[in-house]
């Protein structure tokens, strides 16, 4: 079986042994209130599709992570490649990350919306602050480890910046960039759930409060898997292969 049939099956049986580890303790606690079967949240889920809610909200979030995981990433690479070719400024700048990567996301979130509002302004620049140290630091550390040798053969071989950048250095920082997308995928839509839950009057998260609110545990499940389904299908789809084509090196 080819290798990519046989992941695609594992992680099919993997996800269907979740699903029946989730009836099985449906079953035993043979409670909906407290935790609802899967046929009954399939059907929330169905519903709030079919009246155009979920699709609605589904968009919001999306747009919210698509933005917020562009500006880390644009800041993050660039402030890393800086500070790992910088020694000095790295000083100067790492108890700044250091600060930005302990600093809890909720207190993060909260600074924003009484600084800035109840906006989405706020929202984005509380999403993005909390990624862009974390890509900042795995970029430096890919910077770090760029190899002197090749950039002296760009050099002998007077290669231009932009052929440099394309053929020496970027294929070196592929994995580190593979590592800070996953991650920051990962990472940031949970973040925009806490944004949204917090202060927001749409998205997943704005959903999940409002079904919070009303004791609503199959309405929480069915906003909460349906974004999850989507971020798992991104991953597996978009993510994973870009991994795997960058580190392709390590296992010729």
């Amino acid at each position: 079986m080819p290798q990519s049939s046989h992941r695609v099956l594992v992680t099919a049986l993997s996800l269907a042994g979740f699903v029946l580890f989730w009836a099985g303790l449906a079953v035993l606690r043979a409670d909906a209130q407290i935790l609802p079967a899967p046929p009954a949240v399939l059907a929330a889920i169905w519903a709030e599709a079919v009246s155009g809610r979920l699709m609605h909200h589904i968009t919001a979030t999306l747009t919210r992570v698509g933005v917020a995981f562009a500006l880390s990433m644009g800041i993050g690479i660039a402030l890393g490649l800086v500070l790992g070719r910088r020694p000095r400024l790295n000083q100067w700048v790492e108890p700044w990350l250091m600060i930005l990567l302990n600093l809890p996301a909720l207190v993060v979130i909260a600074l924003c919306y009484l600084w800035i509002g109840l906006n989405e302004t706020a929202a984005i620049a509380a999403v993005t602050l909390n990624k862009t140290a974390m890509v900042a630091v795995t970029l430096r550390e890919g910077s770090r480890a760029l190899s002197p040798s090749l950039a002296d053969l760009g050099q002998v071989y007077r290669l231009t910046p932009l052929m440099r950048l394309r053929h020496i250095t970027l294929p070196q920082l592929a994995p580190y960039l593979a590592s800070a997308t996953r991650n920051g995928l990962a990472i940031i839509w949970k973040i925009v759930l806490v944004v949204e839950f917090l202060g927001r009057s749409s998205g997943v998260g704005f959903q999940i409060h409002l079904k919070f609110q009303l004791f609503d545990i199959t309405g929480v499940l069915a906003y909460a898997l349906s974004f999850t389904a989507l971020m798992l299908v991104i991953d597996y789809a978009l993510v994973q292969p870009i991994e795997r084509h960058a580190n392709r090196w390590r296992n010729p």
